[in-house]
């Protein structure tokens, strides 16, 4: 049988491969981009949010998700969960209405569509006639009832949606009961609110939008009574005891009616405009509730002064004499207050206001005096300022874990101590195996730590950059800041600040050491920051030491931004990591590669001009190394630039793209050795992305689909950014000779060229007497001038070599260094194996003339087996341009298994994707969004979750096992394609625009236009 198998197949391996590669998209962390609807079940403890991608993700206790996508990508319009029931109903942008349950299977609950709906009106009748405007799911568990823009009043059976003619509450129907004054005038036009009588199942408020309000009985299908205001209808909120209705109008006032059997219409008994006279907006929705002490709490969206503060988004809540109108950064999508959810209960007694912005959600406390905000377990804003790279770091030890949570909390001083009050359904997923961080850098300057240990992505510390150097703004001013005398008495909440002070202070790379605690942040003016943690305030001057790459280059100007200006006095710094030593590049291009090694007390740092090695032990530069390339030109322009240079970059871009174009349809298709690649270097192609036109468009994906068509082709010397550092790493590996093995520093460039360094590092007890010495050992050439993305040396035992200190921990044995070491070298289009220290090519995989692919990350990954406890295997985790995510054996470089992740048009997904040291991964499905995928059997985070149906009849506060939970069908969906794979073009599209514009001032963008547009004419 052995000559019928196919060559290299291995029927052992292949079992083994399963018990170690599994692909799972497992959560989704962040805040669901788009949001556009919210709901809330009292009962089950649980929120829902949905968005215009027709996506709805529901949240309990910590832990307890569930997502679902409507087949139709349409904007949820709103979301109404069914009293009593494991069941919800979503309205979507098209009019239809999909009924949603929680179900049971396995011990784990599903989240399942289960019917749609879209009502239908007689042939020939306006769209107006069924355009659904209100949903009210009744207490009776079995009727919706339909308010539309006709003022007609649909009532449909669940669970079949079944349309029961024979109830339909119509105009005319209505129109009988009233009496002539109110017939005279056009009262009807569509309906704005639908509400149950809090007391009585047999009565229903109906709203519409000229200003009339219904109490309709639903047994004698009569009017009971009615209220005519005379402005426009824009809410209603019924007292629980049903004797009061509160409505708000578009004005901004709100009126008090008193509900009786008396038929004629009553005078309101109060009628507000809170923040009158001067003409208002609207008042949108209001909350009036009860309380043991007898004040009600008043709460509306909306009503702010039309000319002063129109333009503000604020919810503003009246109690007693305090009166606080909560100010939010973003649009205000939706909000609910949680209250006592008996319905016996005498009174409201309001505990939280859940508030669901464009871009985060906030709960505040309204037991608490003060009204404080109380800090999320989940749905965290991500994106409160762009993010702009992030690092993971795995396993990290107990006592740094515990010091980085002590600086956090005494950031959250301003935070209640409430428990988070949307604590429904019961986690079952096991407790994490490890302590996890996920550091993202931002567009503002600060670095926020993140516990990525389990589905919930929480926040632990935030670190800020700012006070080391001079910026417009005050650090110590407060943006809640506000006089006791200001009206309207705004208060700013949330933390979603999209602004930055300035674009230079942009975090581009992050590397923490997790065993000695220090931290280098690299920036976007070339400013490199060495932090360490120190758990006490501090007040010290930043010491600087300026590296500069063009030393030995004459002729070169630098074209672009200028480099920060750093405080020179001391500075007083709060506790967790504190700045020490603030190396600056000149020029001040970004920084565009980082690493660390706190063994040797060495940081080494990238530009597109160059590399340096700094020692920050004594606080001194080892060296520096120009690469730029005497066509390297564009290096100078810097990302940032005047827009004159940029225009003339993205010319030269384009032409350069459209001679490629023309050229490549006149040579053969395999094409001549010397041929110009097609592929530009990244941060070309960056500003090519950001011309949105159609020409240009299709240039671009000529340029993605072009290696699909040519084997690895040599690129040119004169490529520009050809010294664009991608890559730097240190290891203690065989250099000069095979008897002794020494420091070392490896640097890759965007031309294909690795420089290799060897370097002296005194002993530990002259590292302060003795200084560090390096000298250029190795020069390695790729021929076909790929850019290097990534660089690893193996050892003996064709290990990857430990991290720095993991040894001298115990965490990881000694590597080999009986055996020769090999060098492994990745560029974007092949996978090279070199030996060491002959640096003679060994074996090679050429992924390019495989596939068409290009590397855009690269990682090592442990893979343990889900079978064997004590075995597993180190491979290369690999993310090409096509958004594959391949596996790659060490030392053979034999494919192991191939998955799609990522849309190959995501091209911001791609560039943000991250991998851990355990065979998982983070990408930015949207600009608020981390999706986590898993190519583990044995690592994977994923929520599983219960909801209780038994225990839902019980209006009482329930504990947390009461609710919800997220699981199966989380799977399942996340294994065809995540949200944002589902959301079409069109969000797509938005999506990339939004990232784009974070990247680019808005003037520059129009430059851009008007440049891309010049060129075609």
């Amino acid at each position: 049988m052995r000559r019928f198998l196919r060559p290299g197949h291995d029927p052992a391996r292949e079992r083994l491969k399963r018990d170690l590669f599994q692909f799972n998209k497992t959560v989704e962390h962040g805040f669901p981009h788009q949001p556009s609807a919210l709901g809330y079940s009292p009962s089950l403890r649980i929120l829902a949010i949905g968005t215009r991608s027709g996506a709805i993700k529901l949240y309990g206790a910590p832990g307890v998700e569930f997502m679902g996508l409507h087949r139709e990508n349409n904007a949820v319009v709103q979301i109404h969960f069914l009293p009593g029931q494991c069941k919800l109903v979503t309205l979507l942008d098209d009019n239809s209405l999909h009924l949603w349950s929680l179900k049971v299977k396995g011990g784990v609950s599903e989240l399942q569509e289960d019917e749609s709906f879209t009502l239908r009106g007689p042939p020939g009748a306006a769209p107006s006639a069924t355009q659904i405007t209100v949903v009210l799911p009744h207490s009776s568990q079995e009727l919706l009832y339909l308010g539309t823009e006709s003022g007609n009043v649909f009532v449909v059976q669940l669970p079949s949606f079944r349309v029961l003619e024979d109830r339909t509450i119509s105009s005319e129907a209505v129109l009988q009961w009233l009496p002539e004054e109110a017939c005279q005038r056009r009262v009807f036009e569509m309906v704005e609110a639908l509400q149950e009588h809090p007391q009585d199942p047999g009565q229903i408020l109906i709203g519409y939008s000229r200003g009339l309000v219904i109490i309709w009985d639903l047994q004698g299908s009569r009017v009971l009574c009615h209220f005519l205001s005379s402005q426009q209808l824009e809410n209603v909120s019924w007292q629980r005891d049903g004797h009061l209705i509160v409505t708000c109008h578009s004005d901004g006032s709100h009126c008090q009616w008193p509900v009786s059997s008396d038929t004629q219409q009553p005078e309101p008994l109060h009628s507000s405009m809170p923040y009158g006279p001067f003409p208002c907006k609207a008042i949108t929705k209001i909350f009036w509730l009860t309380t043991k002490q007898g004040l009600p709490f008043t709460i509306f969206q909306g009503g702010m002064p039309r000319a002063s503060y129109g333009d503000r988004h604020c919810i503003s809540v009246f109690h007693d004499s305090q009166q606080t109108a909560f100010d939010f950064t973003s649009r205000v999508i939706d909000f609910t207050v949680l209250a006592e959810a008996d319905p016996a209960a005498a009174f409201d007694d309001p505990y939280a206001l859940v508030v669901l912005a464009e871009e985060e959600i906030v709960v505040i406390d309204l037991q608490t005096p003060g009204w404080p905000p109380v800090q999320p377990p989940y749905l965290a804003s991500l994106h409160c300022s762009a993010i702009t790279c992030s690092h993971h770091v795995s396993n990290i030890p107990l006592k740094l874990w515990e010091r980085i949570i002590a600086a956090g909390s005494r950031q959250n001083v301003h935070f209640s101590t409430m428990k988070w009050p949307i604590d429904g359904g019961t986690s079952l997923a096991p407790s994490p195996p490890q302590r996890d961080l996920l550091l993202t850098g931002h567009e503002d300057g600060t670095v926020r730590f993140w516990d990525a240990s389990g589905v919930c992505l929480r926040l632990l510390y935030r670190l800020s950059t700012v006070r080391v150097f001079l910026t417009d703004t005050d650090a110590s001013e407060s943006l809640s800041a506000q006089g006791e005398e200001e009206w309207p008495p705004l208060r700013k909440v949330g933390s979603f600040d999209p602004y930055s002070d300035d674009p230079r202070l942009g975090i581009q790379k992050i590397f923490l050491c997790k065993y000695s605690g220090y931290l280098a942040v690299a920036g976007t003016a070339g400013q490199v920051l060495l932090l360490e943690l120190n758990d006490e305030a501090a007040e010290h001057a930043v010491k600087q030491v300026e590296a500069d790459l063009l030393q030995d280059q004459e002729g070169y100007r630098w074209k672009g931004h200028e480099r920060l200006a750093a405080r020179l006095g001391p500075v007083r710094f709060e506790p967790g990591f504190q700045p020490f030593v603030l190396v600056q590049c000149q020029p001040p291009a970004v920084v565009t590669s980082l690493a660390l090694h706190s063994e040797w007390r060495l940081v080494a740092f990238g530009t597109s001009h160059g590399f340096g090695l700094f020692d920050y032990q004594q606080r001194r530069q080892v060296f520096v190394k120009c690469t730029l390339h005497p066509s390297d030109q564009l290096a100078l322009e810097g990302p940032l630039s005047r827009v004159k240079s940029l225009k003339k970059s993205l010319r030269q871009s384009f032409r350069r793209m459209r001679r490629s174009r023309v050229s490549s349809r006149k040579r053969p298709p395999g094409g001549t050795p010397g041929e110009v690649s097609l592929g530009q270097p990244q941060p070309n192609s960056l500003q090519m992305q950001t011309a949105g036109t159609k020409a240009e468009q299709t240039g671009l994906q000529n340029m993605e689909l072009a290696p699909v068509q040519r084997k690895i082709e040599a690129r040119s010397a004169e490529d520009s950014f050809t010294g664009f550092v991608r890559t730097l790493y240190f290891a203690d590996t065989f250099l000069r000779d095979s008897s002794h093995h020494c420091p070392s520093l490896w640097a890759g460039t965007n031309g294909g060229t690795v420089y290799a360094f060897s370097l002296r590092v005194p002993p530990a007890e002259r590292r302060m007497d003795e200084t560090v010495w390096a000298e250029q050992a190795k020069e390695i050439q790729l021929m076909h001038r790929a850019p290097v993305v990534g660089i690893l040396v193996l050892d003996g035992c064709s290990i990857p070599l430990p991290e720095p200190l993991e040894v001298a921990h115990d965490l990881s044995k000694s590597p080999d260094m009986q055996g020769s070491h090999q060098l492994l070298v990745v560029s974007e289009e092949q996978f090279k194996v070199f030996t060491l220290p002959k640096v003679s090519a060994k074996l090679k995989l050429k992924l390019t003339a495989l596939e068409g692919s290009r590397v855009r990350r690269v990682g090592v990954a442990h893979f343990g087996s889900c079978q064997a406890e004590d075995y597993g295997e180190h491979h290369l985790a690999v993310l090409t341009n096509l958004g594959d995510i391949q596996v790659v054996s060490l030392p053979l470089l034999k494919p192991q298994v191939r998955y799609s992740c990522i849309r190959r048009e995501d091209v911001s997904g791609i560039a943000s994707c991250v991998f851990t040291k355990y065979g998982q991964g983070f990408y930015l499905i949207s600009p608020s969004e981390f999706e986590r995928f898993s190519l583990s059997t044995k690592w994977l985070v994923e929520p599983r979750c219960l909801v209780d149906s038994a225990k839902i009849r019980n209006h009482s506060h329930p504990n947390n096992g009461d609710s919800i939970g997220p699981e199966k069908i989380v799977g399942r969906a996340r294994n065809s394609g995540s949200q944002h794979d589902g959301e079409g073009k069109l969000v797509a599209g938005l999506v990339q625009a939004h990232l784009t514009r974070s990247l680019l001032p808005a003037g520059v963008l129009k430059e851009i236009q008007s440049t891309l547009e010049g060129d075609r004419g």
